[in-house]
């Protein structure tokens, strides 16, 4: 999973800060693992990149800093093509086919998302989506050192998609090791930056266990990903299957029943008269 997937995760996490969670966790043997992880991952996190975001924050133009965002999904559209095509879902990868088209020409190479303003919404595919399509649907969790949550199987994705990703080969060809490194770490700082947007972080340092919230979080919000959950698998977006997930939690989730209030208009008993007559 790339670091675009995570601007999705604050209302999931939110869901899942209320939740119970057991003592063991199917999905997760290597919680132990795990939680020194992500533990040193924090560390690193309030040590370097969330001083290092809060900084690209302060300097740049939100407008700026959402073209720039913009730009970096976009150069992911042709992997979305891709992994649609070898999902055997032509209409979703001809979307995104699309958006690259219409957002790198009238778009200005991505900085502006004119095609999602006109019917062409983001369909994100990755090659985990892929191999859970093709069988791999479930994977056990991982936390790993500088990059976070993930599975095995993503993990894996997103290794091959090194070699065989056209955004990536491009970048492995064209630039030198550290241009290359740079805007590797730029991608990072900016995925970083929109967390810090969108209020993850506090939601996380509310929570009494983050490491749990953050797993649930993931894991909800990645299988809506795999499962299409938005428009039916035509369209969409990594918005809309958080959107598809969070329906999917219901009252049996933990959410109370709403009361029944009457309304003004609903009719009320007459009072009964203290004669015992009867109402006219």
């Amino acid at each position: 999973m790339s670091t675009r997937a995570w601007k999705a995760l604050p209302a999931l996490m939110l869901l899942a800060a209320c939740a119970t969670t057991g003592p063991k966790t199917p999905g997760d043997p290597y919680e132990g693992f795990n939680r020194k992880m992500w533990k040193l991952d924090e560390g690193l996190d309030k040590a370097v990149m969330k001083p290092v975001a809060k900084g690209y924050i302060a300097v740049m133009p939100h407008p700026v800093r959402h073209g720039l965002s913009n730009m970096l999904d976009n150069v992911t559209e042709p992997f979305s093509f891709i992994n649609g095509m070898l999902q055997g879902k032509p209409k979703r990868a001809l979307n995104s086919l699309g958006r690259f088209v219409i957002n790198t020409t009238v778009g200005l190479g991505g900085f502006m998302d004119v095609a999602g303003r006109n019917g062409y919404p983001k369909t994100p595919e990755d090659l985990g989506q892929t191999f859970a399509v093709w069988g791999a649907k479930k994977s056990t969790y991982l936390v790993l050192p500088l990059y976070g949550p993930t599975t095995i199987r993503d993990g894996i994705g997103t290794i091959a998609s090194q070699w065989v990703d056209p955004y990536r080969i491009v970048i492995r060809k064209e630039l030198s090791f550290w241009p290359a490194a740079g805007l590797t770490a730029f991608e990072f700082v900016d995925a970083r930056a929109n967390l810090i947007d969108s209020g993850a972080d506090s939601l996380l340092d509310s929570s009494a266990d983050s490491y749990a919230v953050a797993r649930s979080a993931y894991l909800q919000h990645r299988q809506a990903q795999i499962e299409d959950r938005d428009d039916g698998g035509n369209g969409g977006s990594d918005d809309a299957a958080l959107n598809a997930a969070l329906d999917d939690l219901g009252p049996d989730n933990g959410a109370a029943p709403a009361a029944t209030v009457p309304t003004p208009d609903q009719p009320q008993p007459a009072p009964t008269p203290e004669t015992g007559a009867s109402p006219k």
